[in-house]
């Protein structure tokens, strides 16, 4: 059995742009200790791996900072004298088209293969344990490669096991700066795996009878890009081709939706929201339902800044329905009056921004009448 770790989209070098300085760092510190995380793995005899293939915005940018860069080299290097065979591919946020692109400063001492190539060619033959395997990849080059998909991928004639590498949307529209690739073409070059980069979410996809793999970014960039939280081993077996996920332990991002129909008011809610504390994670709270209460979100935030590493709150409620502004309207009290004339006011609204400026004088009006928190 041959073994190989299928990286990509680590994005080293990213820095969090929502979180203050101090975590921020820390982050930035997590995220770059990756691929010396994934490295020590492959390594690791235990765990058997011959070949690491890394497709694809491997940096954060072209240009990362020099120390980053050492580091990186260091890392790769550490693969070579264990006896593996590495090949890097340039993705599109580390873009090798630029004249600074650190893939084209470093690219007579980069460790393993680099590929260069616009377009896709051979760019490895090696043997492991016996076996004789054929990398075929191409790097992205604005100006250079065709901007259409692909027609057709080489793909030797000789026995062996037959590895594609690309950096790209696979039948799926990215828009500008994404290889756009197709499932029929690379199915007729009838490659044994294609390891693919780009989309940061794992995906088992087929080119015919071809296994076409994104293994996901392994660290969460943002709560909408979590991380997929493992490493993706594939071992060839004969005529198979098997996929495992080995756990990684990384920050967690995470979703939680409460639905607020039933809470009885911010004291309430923060008591909810306590309840899920977590200072080592990236949360965003979604609030939904109809509240009884006005919600500040951003004092919400503030209150319970300490209980997590990051909060962020989404406010998804129906906080107005249309009963309830009936209801209220039709008491004889001084919160029905308040209430009929705001609503009378919102119905004659020359434009959308004076009624939403209604609707939060209403919201803050009846959060006062009820004694709650209208800051």
């Amino acid at each position: 059995m041959l073994r190989m770790l299928h990286l990509a989209d680590l994005h080293l070098g990213y820095e969090p742009a929502l979180l203050d300085d101090e975590k921020s760092r820390i982050r930035q510190r997590e995220r770059d200790a990756l691929l010396k995380r994934a490295v020590d793995y492959a390594i690791d005899p235990a765990n058997a791996i011959d070949v690491v293939v890394i497709v694809g915005d491997l940096f954060e940018t072209h240009k990362p900072e020099g120390a980053l860069v050492q580091e990186v080299m260091q890392q790769l290097g550490r693969l070579q004298m264990a006896g593996m065979f590495v090949v890097t591919v340039p993705g599109n946020h580390d873009e090798i088209s630029y004249h600074t692109s650190v893939y084209r400063e470093k690219r007579n001492s980069w460790p393993g293969v680099l590929v260069g190539n616009p377009m896709p060619e051979l760019v490895a033959s090696t043997e492991v344990r016996g076996v004789p395997i054929r990398f075929y990849s191409m790097a992205y080059t604005a100006g250079l490669t065709n901007v259409q998909a692909l027609g057709s991928f080489p793909r030797s004639a000789e026995s062996g096991l037959h590895i594609a590498a690309f950096h790209g949307s696979l039948d799926w529209d990215a828009g500008d700066r994404s290889l756009p690739l197709r499932s029929q073409d690379l199915a007729r070059a009838g490659y044994s795996y294609i390891a693919l980069g780009h989309i940061h979410r794992y995906a088992e996809m087929r080119a015919g009878r071809t296994p076409a793999i994104y293994p996901g970014a392994v660290e969460g960039k943002s709560l909408s890009d979590p991380g997929v939280g493992h490493f993706t081993i594939v071992e060839f077996e004969k005529d198979k081709v098997n996929l495992k996920k080995h756990p990684v332990a990384v920050r967690q991002y995470r979703s939680e939706e409460l639905d607020i129909s039933v809470v009885g008011g911010e004291e309430d809610l923060l008591e909810l929201c306590r309840k899920k504390r977590d200072p080592e994670a990236l949360v965003e709270m979604v609030l939904t339902g109809t509240p009884s209460f006005f919600v500040d979100t951003v004092r919400l935030e503030n209150m319970l800044c300490r209980e997590f590493f990051y909060l962020k709150f989404k406010d998804n409620t129906s906080v107005l329905t249309p009963q309830m502004v009936a209801r209220y309207a039709g008491e004889h009290t001084v919160r029905g009056e308040f209430v009929r004339r705001l609503a009378a006011r919102m119905d004659s609204a020359q434009d959308e921004r004076e009624r939403r400026m209604l609707k939060m004088a209403l919201l803050r009006g009846l959060a006062a009448f009820s004694g709650g928190e209208s800051r």
